[in-house]
């Protein structure tokens, strides 16, 4: 029966449909599963050791006698950001305050990392002689006298290797160019350009003095169970000797922000990889629809010749059994080829060669495939295991409009599970599966609605003129008769444009939406250090040479002392960053207005209060547990300044404009000392603007934003185009749905048309009631595709992507045409035999 229904055609867009939605499923498996592997590989490599303590100050030197007690190796490193100078190479007669001129007009900020003998315990730096020429595994750390830096800052600098620079009070050869170097990590600091120095050297330069912002670092690596008793005696004392300022990172956190990049490129992934389960999900379920319609009658003469109900369901289980198991096979086999082109745009985001992934995302997909064929294409085939052999006489049974509902709750609950497992996280899934319901329950209910009322608007006096001339009465009586099966048709019409028009929304506003996060004119320089009496020099210079419209923002140090009476301490403190922050100072602010691109959430803007109160940004007073009413104090140059919170505010980080955690009234910040920052925009042409400023006034500090914008710009190219591919997948289901959707109801419509035109109508009639019929369906599926699909949207964009999407006034009437265009091309395609046959041919084939 399987080879024949195959040769027939009935099975295959339920197996298209079924390989569809695991070569999706799996594709994005296989990605996940090689990237997992690769990070817990290649963790010690992305931390340079097995285990890291992290300290604002000279890591404890208990911690060295501990590691060399216990037999472990050790290496340290120290980074801090830093101005680096190119010096000149003239031998000449010139002047020392010429080489002096030259160093600092080439001068930029950089982040020093300081390194001792044996670092990296783990894994290799890279190193090439130029920055075009081969590189090489790194032997040891820079010779004395030279230092090694990356090639951001050849090109900043317009230097080359064998150049001197100026760090600090020392001058240093470079050595050599940095191509990879696998812990750099993510900090703020670490987008500057690199300059690797030896830490024997690091005194002689004369940068780290009393308040120098230096992170330190102690690499611990050695035998499993030794770093095991260390990481446990570094645990005690940090978190029972409640040590301030220290930190500690294991193999299982290598690179945290990497896995968060890469979590956030996979939430786009999942949810087209989603919305093509549930797509393949509805097109199954018509597709099952369809071949129960078909074979009510062979199943009658199967049961005229004694076969009971049981050996019935049997066969038809093992049916689609093998039929789930054969495609299920095929798709994960499908999603196996389909996941390296995903590789090729996101593994290059972790560095390192990955894995060959496991069995078990194919094994997930395949279940997932059954899951999908038994939840949605069982319930409809329930009927035929129960068909009456007097069927064969009794044309009219009409038991399968009784659908077995509770089988179709099942699947539905089934497929819920499913595609919050496959999302990986309760809220993604939770929000698709969520939407998926009640987008079927309720197109459903409005679908059925929707035909009953234009049924009784075509049968009344002034729609009975109108749909005389157009032939619309024949379609809406008919739409209206088929009732149920109609409704469903629309219903699974709807279904897949939502989905199509989401996904379209995930590749062009949730996309848009993203980038406009981050502008192509975002700011890319930041001047801070701006002292008071340099503000109006400062704005003027950048006036003088083409920067327009610049705000200096007033930054006041302040550390939290109390929230409500109660003194902070970070020992109160569970989460590992509120301990962090609230051990060192806070940069206030103060002004009178809000911010562009921050938005209210909770509370009241200030506006022109005198009186002290503080806005927070959402994200520090749900870290550090601080709501509107909550009092907060804090110790400005000894100064106590105590204010309640009246506003929270959400902020828009991805501008990278100057924002502020706490903002406060001028009123009670002005008169405090304070230095000013700011940030603006700079064409790469114009980057040497900056270093007529810094010549004039030696202590402001530019720092160049443009690595860290191109960093996220890459990650939006890789994101986006992974998505793109995989969006290849959901437009053919999408495409299998509307085709589903319109030849579950062909063999009527052929049947219907036959009638007709063996009733004397002409082929224009009969064309004229199919046209109004598909225009109907198509309509309605538009609508309340559109509107569904711009409300999960939203829901997605504000609680899964964490960025604003505004509604489009255009998306209904472009849904709107769109299911009437699909609905015609459909229908059209399915119908266009019917015409060309006699009348007494389609009656007998039907």
């Amino acid at each position: 029966m399987t080879m024949r229904d195959w040769r027939a055609g009935e099975l295959t867009m339920l197996v298209i449909a079924l390989v569809l939605a695991v070569a999706a499923l799996a594709s994005v498996g296989f990605l996940a599963d090689r990237l997992q592997q690769g990070l817990e590989r290649d963790a010690r490599r992305m931390i340079a050791a097995d285990f890291v303590v992290r300290s604002d100050h000279p890591v404890d030197a208990a911690f060295f006698d501990e590691a060399r007690a216990l037999g472990l190796h050790t290496a340290t490193t120290a980074i801090f950001p830093s101005m680096v100078a190119r010096m000149s190479t003239s031998t000449g007669s010139g002047s020392g305050s010429d080489e002096g001129d030259q160093a600092l007009a080439s001068a930029r900020l950089a982040a020093v990392k300081a390194v001792s003998a044996a670092y990296p315990l783990r894994g290799a730096l890279r190193i090439a002689p130029a920055p075009d020429a081969p590189d090489r595994p790194a032997q040891g750390i820079p010779a004395k006298g030279t230092v090694w830096v990356d090639r951001q800052l050849l090109e900043t600098l317009h230097a080359n290797v064998g150049d001197a620079v100026q760090l600090g009070e020392r001058r240093f050869t470079i050595g050599a160019v940095i191509t990879r170097e696998l812990d750099r990590g993510f900090a703020f600091v670490n987008f500057s350009p690199r300059v690797m120095v030896r830490a024997d050297e690091l005194p002689s330069t004369g940068l780290i003095g009393y308040g120098s912002r230096v992170t330190y670092r102690l690499l611990v690596a050695g035998d499993d169970a030794a770093v095991a008793r260390f990481a446990g005696f570094a645990h005690a004392r940090v978190d029972g000797g409640k040590l301030r300022g220290v930190a500690l990172e294991s193999l299982q956190d290598g690179q945290p922000q990497v896995r968060e990049t890469l979590d956030r490129a996979g939430h786009f992934l999942r949810l087209v990889a989603l919305l093509t389960a549930l797509l393949a999900a509805v097109a199954i379920a018509m597709a099952a629809h369809r071949y129960m319609r078909r074979h009510l009658d062979g199943c009658a003469v199967m049961r005229c010749l004694g076969l009971g109900e049981r050996e019935l369901r049997a066969l038809v289980a093992l049916e689609f059994g093998f039929v789930g198991l054969t495609g299920g096979v095929f798709g994960a086999a499908l999603g196996y080829l389909g996941h390296f082109a995903l590789l090729a745009w996101l593994g290059g985001l972790i560095g390192v060669a990955l894995p060959q992934p496991g069995a078990l995302p194919a094994l997930e997909g395949i279940g997932a495939g059954l899951v999908l064929l038994f939840g949605f294409a069982l319930p409809p085939l329930l009927p035929l295991t129960r068909v009456p052999p007097l069927r064969v006489l009794r044309r009219e049974w009409n038991g399968q409009a009784n659908a077995a509902w509770w089988a179709y709750a099942v699947g539905i609950a089934l497929f819920g599970g499913l595609l919050v497992l496959a999302a990986g996280e309760l809220k993604l899934g939770g929000i698709v599966a969520g939407g998926f319901a009640l987008g079927l329950v309720t197109f459903a209910v409005l679908a059925r609605s929707a035909l009953w009322l234009c049924a009784r608007v075509a049968r009344s006096e002034s729609g009975q003129r109108l749909a005389t001339a157009v032939g619309w009465r024949y379609a809406l009586a008919s739409l209206e008769r088929r009732g149920w099966a109609s409704a469903l048709q629309i219903t699974a019409l709807a279904i897949g444009l939502m989905c199509l028009l989401l996904i379209a929304m995930t590749r062009n506003d949730l996309v848009q939406g993203w980038r406009n996060s981050t502008p192509p004119d975002a700011p890319n320089e930041f001047l801070i250090d701006i002292q008071q009496d340099e503000r109006q020099a400062v704005i003027d210079y950048l006036n003088a040479h083409g920067v327009a419209n610049v705000a200096l923002e007033p930054m006041v140090r302040g550390r939290l002392v109390a929230i409500d009476g109660k003194r902070v301490v970070p020992e109160a403190f569970k989460n590992d960053d509120a301990r962090r922050l609230v051990d060192r100072e806070f940069n206030l602010s103060y002004r009178s207005t809000l911010p562009d691109d921050n938005r209210v959430s909770a509370g009241a803007w200030y506006g022109n209060s005198t009186r002290p109160e503080i806005s927070i940004e959402a994200g520090l007073a749900k870290l550090i547990g601080v709501k509107v009413g909550d009092t907060l104090r804090f110790d400005v140059t000894g100064i106590p300044i105590e204010a309640p919170i009246t506003s929270v505010r959400k902020l828009d980080w991805g501008t990278f404009k100057v924002n502020f955690f706490v903002l406060m009234p001028p009123a009670v910040l002005d008169k405090l000392p304070a230095m000013f920052i700011t940030s603006f925009y700079l064409p790469a042409t114009r980057r040497p603007v900056l270093d007529g400023l810094i010549a004039a006034h030696p202590n402001v500090t530019a720092i160049d934003m443009a690595p860290i914008l191109a960093q996220v710009q890459r990650v939006l190219d890789q994101v986006i185009g992974a998505v793109q591919f995989l969006f290849a997948f959901t437009l053919a289901a999408g495409l299998l749905v509307l085709y589903s959707a319109l030849a579950g109801t062909r063999d009527e419509r052929v049947r219907e048309s036959a009638l007709l035109r063996a009733l004397g109508a002409s082929h224009g009639q009969v064309r004229s009631v199919h046209a109004a019929e598909f225009a109907v369906v198509g309509a309605l599926a538009g609508v309340m595709g559109a509107v569904g699909a711009q409300a999960l949207g939203i829901v997605l964009a504000t609680r899964v992507f964490d960025f604003h999407l505004d509604i489009d006034p255009w998306l209904v009437p472009a849904g709107m045409a769109a299911g009437i265009a699909c609905a015609g091309v459909g229908g059209w395609f399915s119908l266009r035999r019917v015409l060309r046959r006699p009348a007494a041919q389609s009656l007998r084939d039907a």
